[in-house]
């Protein structure tokens, strides 16, 4: 039985994963990495402080691309129902292989969010809508925009083994400008995850990411290392 979960988890983080260099100047066919953290912290029984923070890489370990800090306030309207306002400060290097501080682009971004959850038997239903005010500092230059997003997440378990608890988690996000050419994004995701404790799991997964570029659309492969930690409840 754990043979075969494995060798189906395997299957699904690396499902149409193209490790070939692409022939565009993007670079669209690397496979890529994402390292995450994500935490909250309980300030009493309404109010607590999420705070994560991601290191985006072109290559899977080297190569940056991306830091994308994010703090945000929450309150929990019901259990099943919450609302996040927050800023985040994010400087990307949008020419591959230049590294940090070279030429980056940099983002001032307010953001709010509603979160609604749902069970379907012992699936987890997660629906995540988030607007983004963003200023986009590039060459000096400061463009304001606006963005949309909504995310669809589940989190099913693997095994009822208390002792090794396995899930995966599943999830799509689509992000939308507000302006006369809306498509933005697409980020499909599935990865295994392991709940260490009642307040943390770990989980390592895949990233099938379109993302709009100028008139192109880039078809990214990234792999995800992510630690979920929720302290203080």
């Amino acid at each position: 039985m754990k043979k075969t979960t494995f060798i189906l988890i395997i299957s699904v983080l690396f499902t149409n994963t193209n490790f070939s260099q692409s022939n565009s100047i993007l670079p669209d066919d690397y496979l890529g990495s994402w390292l995450m953290y994500f935490g909250t912290h309980h300030l009493n029984d309404k109010y607590s402080i999420h705070y994560e923070t991601q290191l985006r890489n072109y290559e899977p370990i080297n190569n940056f691309f991306q830091l994308l800090p994010r703090i945000g306030l929450n309150y929990k309207i019901d259990d099943n129902s919450m609302v996040t306002s927050g800023y985040a400060f994010i400087p990307t290097q949008a020419n591959f292989d230049e590294g940090w501080g070279n030429n980056m682009v940099t983002e001032n971004r307010i953001w709010e969010q509603f979160i609604l959850r749902n069970n379907i038997g012992n699936i987890k239903i997660r629906h995540r809508y988030r607007l983004e005010q963003r200023w986009v500092n590039k060459n000096n230059v400061t463009e304001y925009k606006n963005r949309a997003r909504y995310m669809v997440s589940l989190k099913i378990p693997l095994s009822k083994n208390k002792d090794f608890p396995l899930f995966l988690s599943i999830y799509d996000e689509i992000f939308l400008n507000i302006s006369s050419s809306p498509f933005n994004q697409n980020r499909l995701y599935s990865a295994v995850g392991f709940q260490m404790n009642k307040n943390t799991n770990v989980q390592l997964g895949y990233l099938k990411h379109h993302n709009k570029v100028s008139t192109e659309i880039q078809n990214l492969n990234r792999l995800q290392l992510a630690i979920f930690l929720n302290t203080g409840n």
